[in-house]
């Protein structure tokens, strides 16, 4: 004789969460998504998703594909505004916000900059006080002209150009994020090449360790963060960079001055959006120490770490 024993749905054993990591190239670069799910299909649908969701920004916001709005906007610079849709204009207007707050430090209108300096080791001598400056001719954020009301960017100089290699991976990395929160996805990391955003812990319930290199000690991290829902950027000028006549030369150039950054080799912010931490980082290693510190200490819920060229750490 069998008993046969019904069990209520309600008894069913909880499943153990997976930890799903994919690596894919987006934006032109190496992303890593990490996601905590249920179980792996769900994870890998999931991961999808993600990687759908940042392929749209990239055929928004990209200056390299001719059919973007941005490349629109690019095409069009000193002839007409071009109407481009919310998520664009917002994401400009932010970008010019934070190239007044930085008094011109960061400026997405520098793509539009000659490629007078090479960061491939090859530069043994500066460029031509002439050619810097004929370099920035068509870089001023102050010549981009956002109009709310029809939604248009007009760019006033032929020639001029913009692009979000600043800040377009962390913009990303944060979207990512939100649109995996609003699927339910509890904890994961979206990390876009060093532009990093996290939510949500560890299974074991443990925040998500990031490390912070030391160039001037590459076995060793400068500093571990424990990130529960919180992002991270980095600018450096340790993997490209030209040294001319003992002096290191980032490749993250001053839009005002069209001389490389000096004086820091690497910035690290950390608070709640990548976006914002990328423009941060990117700000200070122009601004160099003193005013990059007192730029970043107008936002209290972002921190710092800062890794001076004489190998000194400041955080």
């Amino acid at each position: 004789m069998f008993l046969f024993l019904v069990f209520s749905s309600s008894f069913v054993l909880a499943q153990k969460p997976v930890v799903l990591e994919r690596q894919v190239t987006l934006m032109g670069s190496v992303f890593n998504i990490t996601l905590v799910d249920k179980d792996s299909v769900s994870a890998n649908e999931n991961i999808d998703l993600t990687i759908e969701e940042i392929s749209r920004i990239e055929n928004l916001i990209s200056e390299w594909q001719p059919q973007t709005q941005i490349s629109e906007v690019n095409q069009n610079a000193g002839i007409k505004p071009v109407k481009v849709n919310k998520e664009v204009f917002e994401l400009t207007k932010r970008a010019t916000d934070y190239s007044k707050m930085s008094n011109g430090a960061f400026d997405i209108s520098t793509v539009s900059m000659d490629k007078i300096w090479r960061f491939d080791g090859s530069m043994s001598e500066m460029p031509s006080q002439e050619s810097i400056k004929k370099s920035i001719s068509n870089v001023d954020y102050r010549n981009i002209v956002l109009d709310s009301t029809n939604s248009t960017i007009f760019l006033k100089n032929k020639g001029m150009k913009i692009g979000f290699g600043s800040i377009g991976k962390g913009y990303a990395a944060d979207k990512g994020r939100e649109l995996m929160q609003k699927k339910g996805i509890k904890a994961g990391i979206v990390n876009a090449s060093g532009d990093i955003a996290t939510w949500g812990t560890q299974p074991n319930g443990k925040p998500w360790a990031i490390g912070i290199r030391n160039p001037f000690k590459r076995q060793k991290v400068a500093r571990i963060l424990k990130l529960k829902n919180a992002a991270v950027a980095t600018s450096g000028s340790y993997e490209k960079y030209a040294e001319i006549d003992g002096v290191r030369y980032s490749h993250i150039i001053n839009p005002k001055t069209g001389f490389p950054a000096t004086g820091l080799t690497s910035v690290t912010i950390y608070g709640p959006s990548s976006e914002f931490c990328n423009a941060l980082s990117t700000s200070i290693m122009v601004l160099g120490e003193k005013e990059g510190l007192k730029l970043v200490r107008q936002f209290p819920e972002y921190r710092y770490l800062l890794i001076t060229d004489d190998g000194k750490i400041k955080k």
